[in-house]
């Protein structure tokens, strides 16, 4: 029996016994009319598919989150492992186990990465959009450096949020100093892609651990795009700053997901924000390809990637460059 074995490494046949983040949980009706719990339980390494058959109760969506002890068996079901769960209880306070084993942070020195954030704010040349951004940033510090960015389609993990803002904000930096900077103005691009993402903090709930369990009740009536846009709006008039300056502000954070098809409430109509919505849709894909591909033995397709909406191909060529 493999003992606290990690996720990833497991493979089929494996008999297992250890410690895990109950993702999800959700109870079933078999053909036979017995009820199941279908669940995902995660770690640091990913996640994998689970099925309890002797369902006895006591697990559903309140547990979700939570760090709970599993014995089960590894098989295959239709191409991928999954694991039959034998027994499954909460884990305790006198269960011993190791946190950094279960939760998965963003591979990134956050202090660092803090640090970058905050010195590229302060280059912000236009006073108004520099004193908004650097308001902001104070206001969510606590928060930002720390929640992910998604439940579970990109940067999912602890510091996923700031991982996927600095990187938008290198792409945003190149763009607008390098390639368009007769086109973009560099100041207002960068305070949008900081702001973004900031209301992701209230769109959420979040377990003990940090991770996301689901959508709040304003997440899922309002959406981070339109609270974002309000508490701007708030805090810059708190701040009695130039009002025709807002409104491009809060344009970009309405309209970053491009499309009412993927959520955005008006479509972007100035050019900053049409790069915004571009910038967030490429980091955003990258990090999709990144962690399907850290699972995937080259040589192969992945199965169909949902947010993608295809399947994609690993062909483990390296740069002679890269190390």
């Amino acid at each position: 029996m493999e003992y606290n074995r990690q996720l990833a490494y497991l493979e089929e046949k494996d008999v297992v016994e250890g410690f895990y983040i109950l993702r999800s949980a959700q109870v079933r009706t078999a053909s036979n009319g017995k009820p199941y719990l279908s669940a995902v339980l995660a770690d640091a390494s990913g996640s994998m598919d689970a099925k309890m058959w002797d369902y006895p109760g006591g697990f559903g969506a309140e547990e979700e989150g939570k760090i709970v002890k599993v014995r089960g068996e590894v098989s295959e079901f239709k191409g991928k492992l999954q694991m039959s769960i034998r027994r499954m209880r909460l884990a305790t306070d006198n269960d011993h186990y190791e946190l950094s084993d279960l939760v998965p942070v963003a591979p990134i020195d956050s202090v660092r990465e803090m640090e970058y954030v905050q010195d590229l704010i302060a280059s912000i040349t236009d006073e108004d959009y520099r004193t908004i951004a650097s308001v902001m940033l104070d206001r969510h510090l606590a928060t930002f450096g720390k929640i992910p960015a998604a439940k579970n389609v990109h940067h999912s993990f602890i510091s996923g949020l700031l991982m996927h803002t600095s990187s938008m904000l290198r792409i945003a930096d190149f763009l607008a100093s390098e390639i368009y900077p007769t086109v973009i103005n560099r100041s207002l691009l960068l305070t949008g892609t900081l702001l973004h993402d900031f209301a992701k903090e209230r769109e959420y709930t979040f377990s003990n651990l940090g991770l996301v369990i689901d959508k709040s009740v304003e997440g899922m009536l309002i959406g981070h795009l339109v609270m974002g846009a309000e508490e701007v709006g708030r805090v810059w008039r708190e701040l009695e700053l130039p009002e025709e300056k807002l409104v491009l502000l809060q344009h970009m954070l309405l309209s970053h997901h491009g499309t009412p098809e993927f959520g955005a409430a008006v479509i972007p109509a100035i050019v900053e924000a049409e790069l915004l919505s571009y910038i967030d849709l490429l980091d955003s894909r990258m990090e999709i390809y990144a962690e399907t591909l850290e699972n995937l033995m080259p040589g192969h397709f992945s199965d169909r990637v949902f947010s993608l909406e295809k399947k994609i191909f690993h062909h483990g060529l390296k740069d002679p460059q890269q190390t």
